[in-house]
């Protein structure tokens, strides 16, 4: 009971207004542990916060203290890299810019420029010579702050640094244009570490020895364009076939862009390339304000072309064949010179344009790969010189340096001697097979003519009789004769030497020529002129000189109407020369490995020759066929605009007999009328070609020749029956 009445009691809360009443103990407690977290919170932030400022002062102060340490001690070690590698460069105050590798600038008759030789391909060229967008493409794609940093860039290395990096591909490296120079100038190729530092002092000192426009030129003539070119005018000439004072701005956005990877990026290599690249070019030259927006899209709507190289021109050949002789001519080279040399540009022209034409249309045809062409005046001067199909292909100079068997070219030379032993044009020899010692030569068409004069012999190419006039004058005479006129190759005397069979070069043969066409004078056939030095000084002139005489003017005359008689009936029908007097003489090797035709007018003496470098046989390509064709089309061009002229006659000639007939030009003389006595005639030493000795017209020794020729007469050669007929009636029989 008691219990449920105390549990009916109502307890009523209580509130005390004094504040000095303490709470009950239980609350107390509780309120100041409250308290107590929330401060022990508070002072825990604020010793945390308190905390990560201590700490990120301490990591600042850490990475400042180290990095001051760092750059302090990386800048004493750059500084003793500078010093060590710079110490293993010559002085500073004996530095000098390396002296350009001289320059030979080849030009043609009319001064254009046919090549340029030696180390850099191409002239120096000033600043100032150039269009301004040339320099400005290498300034915007190699090194656009180049007239504001000391030669150095640090914002250019820096961008080449995180460029490389991040992976990439800037259009600009780190290496100014100065820095570039440098290397060029005193440092190998080598990337590393010790030769860029050398790089960087070299460029300094550059800097502050040469004004920005002296570096740039200095840059633009020494950088490499591949190819072989050094220098901008020689890759202008290299890649656009003309100087580099008048490229184009497509051509100069090329050429900058080459500065990359000039082998990869050559315009006649990978044109696609080279394109792509200028496009590059093109763009930084706009963004840099070089050219405006118009001009840069003009630019990129016509990108350059590069034209077929004069690397495969046969004008090389012709240079080639200068540099040989120009050592000679004014010994070692140590500045730019220009030389005047004889090539004739439209010859030359007219030269290769000739055989590739002809070679391109029947070489395949007649299995005929190789070519040569040598066009020489009257008084030796080379005016036209092709020593292959192409250059690029194959720098052999066939005309030059290539011994080939002459065939029925060496004949005149046998037929000459024959003249100057007593024969005439109008003597008989026989035309039949012939047996010597075992050897039994046969004409090309295995047929014979009998009893036949000499005129018709040699236009018709017999062999036979050609051999029997050997042996009668013997191979020694033959020789003799032909070292006279201008052979220098050593010649093999044997019988068969009066086919051809010694080897020899088409220049040699040609120049042996030159005496029909010029009246008898002997000629040292040059390529040189003058010589002079880049700013006009004289080094060499060459003066007229000759080797004299070496035909007497009456066996000029003889022989000129014997090989004249070869394009008319002869061998050579197929040539054709309107209006223009011509003699010649074609040649076929055994098993038609060499095919010749030498022939001239009173203003040219041309040879050409073809076959194959590996002397393999033709398909029976012969001289009257594909050489004879490769020189009338050359000759047709070539003469054009000269004054027609009849070939020399010598003692032989008068308008004033027989009308105005061909005989009239040819046998002026009156019956009864004298024969003028052959004079002393120049003969060359065949143990030394440029030992002259005189001998008489009729000569001297003779060898015995083999008893058993056919008809032929017996033991030691016997001198010619005297024949006391005036030259009318030898020629033609007598008048009744």
């Amino acid at each position: 009971m008691t219990r449920k009445k105390a549990l009916k009691e109502r307890i009523e809360p209580r509130f005390s207004d004094d504040d000095d009443d303490p709470a009950p103990p239980v609350v107390a407690e509780r309120r100041a542990s409250r308290r107590k977290r929330v401060e022990d919170r508070e002072e825990q932030k604020g010793s945390r916060r308190k905390e990560s400022k201590r700490r990120r002062r301490s990591l600042l102060g850490f990475l400042f203290y180290w990095g001051l340490v760092l750059t302090t001690w990386g800048a004493i070690g750059a500084g003793g890299l500078f010093i060590y590698y710079g110490a293993q460069l010559p002085h500073i105050d004996n530095l000098a810019i390396p002296k350009r590798p001289p320059n030979i600038a080849i030009l043609g008759v009319d001064g254009s420029l046919l090549a340029n030789r030696g180390d850099t391909g191409g002239a120096a060229i000033r600043l100032d010579e150039l269009p301004p967008y040339l320099p400005r493409a290498f300034i915007a794609i190699e090194d656009r702050r180049f007239y504001s940093h000391w030669g150095v860039d640090p914002i250019g290395i820096l961008r080449a640094l995180v460029n490389d990096a991040t992976g990439r591909r800037g259009m600009q490296g780190g290496s100014t244009i100065t820095q570039q120079l440098a290397k060029n100038l005193f440092l190998s190729q080598e990337r590393t570490l010790s030769r860029k530092i050398q790089e960087a002092i070299l460029a300094l000192w550059l800097e502050r020895k040469y004004s920005k426009d002296r570096i740039l030129e200095l840059y633009l003539n020494r950088v490499y364009f591949g190819s072989g070119a050094y220098g901008v005018d020689a890759a202008a000439e290299k890649y656009f076939g003309h100087p580099a004072k008048d490229v184009t701005l497509p051509e100069a956005a090329m050429l900058a862009g080459l500065m990359k990877a000039p082998s990869r990026l050559a315009p006649n290599h990978n044109p696609r390339a080279a394109i792509d690249r200028a496009s590059e070019v093109i763009t930084a030259m706009a963004q840099a304000g070089f050219i405006t927006e118009s001009e840069a899209q003009n630019a990129l709507a016509h990108p350059a072309r590069a034209v077929r190289g004069r690397d495969s021109s046969a004008v090389n050949y012709a240079a080639d064949y200068v540099m040989d002789v120009l050592d000679d001519t004014i010994g070692a080279i140590d500045e730019d010179i220009v030389v005047a040399s004889t090539i004739n540009p439209g010859m030359q022209k007219a030269a290769e344009s000739a055989l590739d034409g002809v070679l391109n249309k029947e070489g395949a045809k007649y299995r005929v790969s190789q070519g040569a062409l040598v066009s020489i005046d009257p008084t030796g001067a080379i005016r036209a010189l092709v020593g292959g199909r192409d250059y690029e292909d194959s720098q052999f100079d066939r005309a030059i340096a290539a011994r080939r068997q002459p065939g029925s070219t060496f004949k005149p030379f046998v037929y000459l001697t024959a003249l100057e032993h007593g024969l005439t044009p109008d003597t008989m020899r026989e035309d039949a097979p012939i047996n010597v010692r075992g050897w039994q030569p046969e004409n090309a068409s295995r047929r014979y003519m009998g009893q036949v004069n000499l005129t018709t012999a040699l236009a018709m190419s017999l062999n036979t009789v050609a051999v029997r006039l050997g042996l009668e004058v013997g191979p020694h005479a033959i020789i003799q004769t032909a070292h006279r006129l201008g052979i220098t190759s050593n010649l093999q005397s044997n019988a068969s030497i009066a086919l051809g069979t010694s080897e020899v070069t088409p220049l040699e043969l040609v120049t042996a020529y030159v005496p029909f066409a010029n009246g008898g004078i002997g000629v040292q056939p040059h390529i040189i002129t003058k010589v002079r030095t880049a700013d006009g000084k004289l080094l060499y002139a060459r003066k007229g000189s000759s080797n004299g005489r070496v035909i007497d003017p009456t066996y000029v005359a003889m022989m000129n109407s014997m090989l004249e008689q070869t394009l008319i009936i002869g061998t050579a029908k197929r040539a054709d020369l309107p209006g223009w007097q011509a003699a010649g003489k074609t040649g076929t090797s055994q098993d038609y490995r060499d095919a010749w035709f030498v022939g001239y007018t009173s203003q040219l003496v041309t040879g050409v020759w073809i076959g194959n470098d590996d002397s393999s046989p033709t398909r029976k390509a012969s001289g009257a066929n594909l050489p004879v064709e490769i020189w009338s089309r050359y000759m047709r061009d070539a003469l054009k605009g000269m004054v027609v002229a009849g070939l020399p006659t010598g003692g032989w000639r008068s308008e004033s007999l027989l009308g105005s007939g061909p005989a009239a030009s040819l046998w002026p003389f009156s019956p009864g009328a004298p024969i003028p006595p052959p004079q002393q005639v120049l003969h060359m030493d065949t143990s030394n070609p440029s030992a002259p000795v005189f001998v008489n017209g009729a000569g001297s020794a003779a060898p015995v020749p083999p008893e058993d020729i056919p008809n032929g007469p017996g033991g030691r050669r016997r001198a010619p029956a005297p024949d006391n007929r005036n030259i009318f009636q030898k020629l033609f029989g007598g008048f009744n």
